[in-house]
């Protein structure tokens, strides 16, 4: 059977991928934020995964304003990088897992959730720069499942709705046939706003708080309204809704925080890494 050994939570902003490409990791500006990933690595090392379950928001290679699913899940066999601009490079394509993807699509819309297939799916630097900091001397030795989920486009879904898919989802692993070790990633935040009368706005008691919860009291975020969530954590800084659907993949088990880093700025954007690992 597949076995979960936790989550492992990032920012995904754009500036972190040009910072690879130009070798910044030791620039002041930037050590404390790549810093951060060393302990994470080490944890990848012992619990070995063979697939990372990504839940993140696309930012327009797939879908745009005009068409914008709440939910949207990858069941593809490779999954390639587009241009994005920001001086990102694309990488090499990644391995996806249409197996495991296809148990978790069928069991989610059983469990009633209405979900956008993707047999073909572009990834963008939501997905592609967690998987470089976290192997960041080699191509991924993991395939992956991606989850999308809507940050973007108004109405988004409520954080419980989230919570709720997230638990489907780690029923539908935790029932895989197969032996796996499954890594949960979610990408975006933590709080900040890009644009409007609160660009730059950041809110690191609220980022605390959210952190604080997803270890032992993930139920206490999903009591946050959308529009709650918009005013404390800022437009963008709703992409915690990606962070609360890998919590509910972890479901109700008894998780412990071995790492967390958390950092001010990196782009106007109060950035964090936090590791979470089942018992």
């Amino acid at each position: 059977m597949a076995k979960i050994v936790g989550s492992a939570s990032t920012s995904h902003v754009p500036a972190i991928g040009g910072a690879i490409a130009k070798g910044l990791q030791l620039d002041p500006y930037w050590k404390p934020f790549f810093d951060g990933f060393l302990k994470v690595r080490e944890w990848l090392v012992r619990q070995k995964p063979d697939v990372v379950v990504v839940v993140s928001n696309d930012h327009g290679l797939n879908f745009f304003l005009d068409k914008m699913p709440t939910f949207s899940i990858g069941a593809a066999s490779t999954y390639t990088s587009g241009d994005e601009g920001w001086g990102i490079p694309v990488i090499e394509p990644v391995r996806g897992d249409p197996d495991l993807s296809w148990a978790i699509i069928n069991h989610v819309v059983e469990a009633e959730f209405d979900v956008t297939t993707c047999q073909e799916m572009l990834i963008d630097h939501a997905i592609t720069i967690p998987l470089q900091l976290f192997w960041p001397d080699q191509s991924p030795p993991v395939s992956i499942v991606p989850i999308g989920v809507n940050t973007v486009q108004h109405p988004l879904p409520s954080a419980a709705r989230c919570y709720k898919f997230g638990k489907a989802i780690g029923d539908a692993i935790r029932a895989h046939d197969r032996d796996l070790n499954v890594l949960v990633v979610a990408t975006g935040g933590l709080s900040h706003q890009l644009d409007g009368e609160r660009a730059g706005f950041m809110n690191p008691e609220f980022d605390a708080l959210c952190l604080n919860s997803l270890i032992g009291d993930p139920e206490r975020i999903t009591g946050y309204s959308t529009r709650e969530l918009v005013e404390l954590s800022g437009t963008q800084g709703v992409e915690i809704l990606n962070w609360i659907v890998a919590r509910g993949i972890l479901g109700q088990t008894n998780v412990s925080e071995v790492h967390r880093n958390y950092h001010i700025p990196i782009s106007n954007t109060a950035s964090a890494v936090q590791v979470l690992e089942c018992a």
